[in-house]
């Protein structure tokens, strides 16, 4: 790393779009679906994790977090029996909110490298059987992890890490392929999704409004 300890990544498109508030989420769900069951559950979830500083927050208030992953659960009830596998799942996913330790300590810590963590996404692609785990640092980087996917069920996917890298401006460093496991998207529809993975995780993600491409 260069001597100033500053991570100098490379420029990525697209970081000039305007951040969505949760508000704008659920704002035309309750337009065009205000006699949705979901609608009620969705809302209140959102509002929970609204301030949570994408689960920074959360980590430290067991109270709050009981609060979300019971709204997790009254979600997850309106989304039983339907299938979350299929092309809906196919997007640029922006997070919202999750219990990851992983990633919450990356975006935690990111200013340790003189800079800060962007948006954290999950590209997927069904048809063609990938998954990208991502940090963006705006406005020069990224870090990401690639996966093959394999749809298991109506809810469910497995995965399998293939290659992590942290790409820096003049520089790249690969990292080897570290895990697999699986994931459930509990909930989804046009504008959200509601995950739990194999370590009992729990991940909320937004469609974005842009595309992400390596």
């Amino acid at each position: 790393m260069a001597a100033t300890n500053c991570l100098h990544l490379p420029a990525i498109g697209n970081f000039t779009h305007p951040t969505r508030s949760f508000a704008a989420v659920t704002r035309s769900s309750l337009t065009d679906q205000s006699q949705s069951p979901s609608v009620a559950a969705k809302r209140h979830l959102l509002r929970l994790v609204s301030d949570q500083d994408r689960g920074l927050k959360t980590q430290s208030d067991p109270q709050k977090l009981s609060q979300i992953i019971e709204a997790i659960d009254s979600l997850a009830a309106v989304g039983r029996g339907t299938v979350t596998t299929d092309g809906s799942l196919s997007s640029t996913w922006r997070m919202l909110w999750t219990t990851e330790k992983e990633q919450l300590f990356i975006v935690k810590n990111a200013s340790f490298f003189g800079t800060s963590a962007g948006d954290v996404l999950q590209v997927i692609d069904v048809e063609k059987k990938t998954l990208n785990n991502i940090i963006t640092f705006p406005p020069d980087g990224v870090f990401f992890v690639r996966s093959d996917i394999q749809v298991a069920s109506s809810q469910r996917v497995n995965f399998q890490f293939t290659s992590a890298v942290l790409r820096g401006k003049g520089w790249e460093f690969p990292l080897p392929p570290f895990g697999q496991g699986w994931f459930e998207s509990l909930y989804i529809d046009d504008e959200i999704r509601v995950v739990k993975d194999i370590r009992q995780d729990y991940l909320i993600v937004e469609r974005a409004p842009y595309s992400w491409k390596e």
